[in-house]
């Protein structure tokens, strides 16, 4: 167009008694449609028309109150009716009043996260409905198998379903969202039994899972590092009956382990890690490659018990003894006992391993619910090493071995060991020295303004272990002497001492503050604190030594001898098989002679028949319900128990670092099959008091199957 036409078409628009042209027209129309479009406003969507097909939503809300733990419905506006499909991440409004209605639409409240769980054509509400305000991603995130498994924790553990979901949904990344997953591979090859081969039933076992059966069973494995190809194999052989796979391990470092035995295996591509190292993109990537089928094995810590494996045939926990595996986050669920409720409800095979064995693992034996899968007693004797105490016959040679925290034994055993290799020594409690008492009268050294405990993290400072202040000028009270002496020696004090003793020896440390993977496979001192044991490359330490066992056998909780004996065998079975052990405790107690044997299982079984006759768990179920006096009492007068309930305490809570008492606990205890109802009798209760709203003071804390029940 001409800059002649232009001006004649601009004063053909000016002149009102002219034709109006075409380009006039088309403004006018666009604008007239302006004018009348509805102004949908955004996450309220006021005047917006609603979808023609399925207008409501079924709204999982994640608000973790017990008396909001229900589905809500909101409205589908017409522009997200194709993008709100069940299972994606939504966000709506939460907590407007029945005033706040507009155009038949209700309005306000605050912007929350949830998650759709249906579609559905009407609402079971009469009054008006608040409009999902935006669909998050189109991600189908909860499948109808996880809310389902969800929905089930959330009913054994006296929790709320958006708590449960909040533990097992990972954290979203549009940019791991944006990425997609690699196609599925085709099933592998059935692996050959390798190391199940010194199980009785263990190629019976894998032979089962590779042909599409679901076996359960207890497996006691055998010392060494064997445990994690046999793992891997264990799951390579569902993968090659079409079907998933899941093992959880207690930590980023055991995973480890089975990740890279499973690559070894079957190669890249073929499973997922799940662990916190990953970093939150990656874990997500990772988790999404699993949902959308991508990958159907996964090996993770303890969130990935939730992880949605498709077709899952195979369900595995390692350690299930391992403090890590139950959750400190409400409803405080075990990995256990989550992957038994998988097991039960997706038909699946079911395994839990150990080198050693937990009373809860020898139930599930015991009740015909699993099987064992243990070795002979002449594979485990050529497979262990040979486990020393301070017997008789030490004595009769050495009257001060008993109460010498390091006896000649010891000595001998670490002299004998660094000749061929490294040597391991666990120390129960980490730091310099953490407990100190008087010299001359052995009175505990007590803190001047708390009277906490002290103690020396160093090996200059003394400070309290309540309140952290330092005493410089400490003196005893009851004798006047201002001398120490060590009541209970750390891994640094251990560390230190054994550097003297042997100075040529390069002396190693591992614990909470920096623990090591592995070490070289030459003549070193590795002293470690419980747990943080790293594996020594090649064919093992060799040698061990467990020092100061009254520690961790004087606790005072019902679990603290299966817990001792978890910890030796542990440790002991990173010990080459001609190797020694020497265990520095008591060697008449049950644990003791447990380890010399190397019977973890009968130890457990004898466990079991003792707390049978107490009525503790597993063979009762329990929950502990915490609170102030008076909460504590409203609590459990309000509470319609079952029948059977039995209420042992209260007992007052132990305070930390010089406070007093937070409050008092109770004990619940019922017979197994009340587990059910005691649960939903307490989730009632506090459901109830929460609705009417509780101060921090009234509130009360409940836990179903604590770990710790004193």
């Amino acid at each position: 167009m001409s800059s002649a036409d232009e001006s004649d078409q601009r004063d053909g628009e000016r002149d009102p008694g002219g034709p109006p042209e075409q380009l006039a027209l088309i403004r006018d129309i666009v604008a007239g449609a302006k004018a009348k479009a509805p102004k949908a406003k955004p996450r309220t969507w006021r005047g917006a028309a609603l979808a023609e097909e399925l207008p409501v939503a079924r709204v999982l809300v994640n608000k973790g109150v017990l008396h909001l733990d229900q589905l809500w419905d909101y409205a589908v506006p017409a522009e997200l009716a194709e993008a709100a499909r069940p299972g994606v991440r939504v966000r709506v409004r939460f907590g407007a009043g029945s005033h706040q209605v507009h155009g038949g639409r209700r309005e306000g409240g605050g912007l929350i996260d949830g998650f759709i769980v249906e579609r559905r054509a009407e609402s079971d509400y009469n009054g008006a409905l608040a409009a999902i305000a935006q669909v998050v991603s189109s991600e189908v995130v909860l499948t109808p198998a996880l809310l389902a498994l969800a929905r089930a924790v959330a009913d054994r553990y006296a929790g709320s379903l958006a708590d449960v979901l909040q533990l097992a949904l990972p954290p979203r990344s549009a940019r791991a969202e944006a990425k997609p997953s690699p196609e599925p591979l085709p099933p592998p090859p059935a692996p050959d039994p390798g190391g199940w081969e010194r199980y009785g039933a263990g190629p019976a076992f894998l032979r089962a899972l590779a042909g599409g059966g679901s076996p359960r069973a207890v497996w006691t494995a055998l010392p060494g590092p064997g445990w994690a190809d046999e793992l891997a194999r264990a799951m390579a052989a569902t993968l090659a009956s079409g079907r998933g796979a899941l093992a959880v391990l207690p930590d980023g470092r055991t995973a480890a382990r089975v990740d890279a035995a499973l690559t070894a295996l079957l190669g890249e591509g073929r499973h997922a890690l799940l662990t916190a190292e990953s970093g939150p993109e990656k874990r997500y990537r990772q988790w999404l490659a699993v949902s959308r089928g991508s990958v159907r094995a996964v090996v993770g810590t303890r969130a990935a018990m939730f992880a949605p494996v498709r077709d899952l045939g195979l369900v595995a926990v390692w350690d299930d003894g391992d403090s890590s595996h139950s959750d400190d986050h409400a409803p405080f669920p075990h990995v256990r006992e989550v992957l038994e409720l998988r097991a039960v409800n997706d038909g699946c095979a079911f395994l839990a391993g150990g080198t050693s064995c937990t009373v809860e693992a020898a139930q599930l034996v015991e009740s015909g619910w699993a099987r064992p899968l243990v070795a002979d007693r002449a594979t485990v004797r050529a497979c262990a090493p040979r486990i020393r105490t301070v017997g008789d016959e030490l004595l009769a040679r050495d009257e001060a071995a008993r109460a010498a925290r390091l006896p000649s034994l010891a000595w001998e055993t670490v002299r004998e060991g660094l000749k061929s290799g490294p040597v391991l020594v666990q120390v129960p409690r980490r730091g310099y020295v953490p407990r100190l008492a008087c010299e001359r009268c052995r009175t505990p050294a007590r803190c001047r303004a708390c009277a906490g405990p002290l103690g020396a993290p160093d090996e200059r400072d003394l400070r309290c272990g309540w309140c952290g202040r330092g005493e410089p000028s400490w003196h005893c009270e009851e004798c006047g002497s201002f001398r120490l002496r060590a009541r209970v020696v750390g891994a640094g004090r251990t560390a230190e001492e054994l550097g003297r003793a042997f100075p040529a020896v390069p002396v190693r440390t591992s614990g909470r503050d920096h623990v090591l993977d592995e070490v070289p496979d030459r003549p070193a001192l590795v002293v470690c604190t419980p747990g943080a044991e790293p594996v020594a490359s090649g064919a093992g330490y060799a040698a061990a030594l467990l020092l100061d066992g009254w520690a961790m056998l004087g606790r005072s909780d019902l679990r603290a001898g299966e817990e001792a004996l978890r910890r030796w065998i542990g440790a002991a079975s990173l010990v080459r098989g001609e190797g020694q052990v020497v265990v520095v405790a008591e060697p008449t107690l049950r644990p003791v002679q447990a380890l010399v044997r190397w019977d973890p299982v009968g130890h457990a079984v004898r466990e079991l028949a003792e707390r049978a006759q107490l009525g503790f768990p597993p063979v009762s179920r329990m929950a502990a319900v915490a609170g102030r006096p008076e909460a504590l009492e409203a609590f459990l007068a309000a509470a319609e128990l079952p029948a059977d309930a039995e209420v042992l305490g209260p007992v007052p809570l132990p305070g930390r670092r010089g406070t007093p008492s937070p409050g008092e606990r109770v004990l619940i205890r019922v017979r197994p099959g009340s587990g059910a109802e005691l649960a939903r009798a307490l989730k009632k209760a506090q459901a109830a008091r929460l609705a009417r709203g509780v101060t921090p003071a009234e509130a009360v804390r409940i836990r179903i199957d604590p770990p710790d029940i004193g």
